[in-house]
């Protein structure tokens, strides 16, 4: 039997891969891809680690779906993801044609809504404000911790 799991299941994966980030001193966001029910892909912000700008959650885990799925399309994914993307990881997911994006805390400063839905596939789904206060919390916690240190 097919169990399904609820928006706040997955996004709940997506922060503790966004904990994992905080961790390690990186911007705490954290994503998971599924795909018919499973998470094919997960991944957290390594951009200190890797010394990439680009290593955002949102990247590495829409390159750990493709290779999953052996596909550059995602259009029957899901990508939870602890905070909006930005510009470049929105782009990014309409090249994939990603199915359906799901995140939870916005951002007012970098994230790809003041741009313009336009920037996602026209197809991809979106829906926010999943855990919200979770996701924004660990953020907050993250950039206090830095204030202070």
């Amino acid at each position: 039997m097919l169990t399904v799991f609820s928006d706040e299941h997955y996004m709940r994966q997506a922060l503790l891969e966004a904990e994992a980030a905080f961790e390690r001193d990186e911007v705490p966001v954290g994503a998971v891809v599924v795909c018919r029910n499973r998470i094919i892909a997960r991944a957290h912000n390594q951009t200190e680690l890797l010394t990439d700008v680009t290593a955002h959650a949102e990247m590495l885990a829409l390159t750990a779906a493709a290779n999953s799925l052996g596909s550059k399309y995602l259009d029957d994914c899901t990508l939870y993801v602890t905070l909006e993307p930005c510009v470049m990881c929105a782009g990014a997911l309409a090249w994939a044609q990603l199915g359906k994006l799901v995140y939870g805390a916005t951002d007012e400063k970098r994230g790809f809504v003041r741009h313009g839905r336009v920037l996602l596939h026209p197809k991809t789904q979106v829906a926010y404000g999943v855990l919200e206060n979770e996701c924004a919390d660990l953020m907050k916690r993250f950039f206090q911790r830095k204030r202070e240190g």
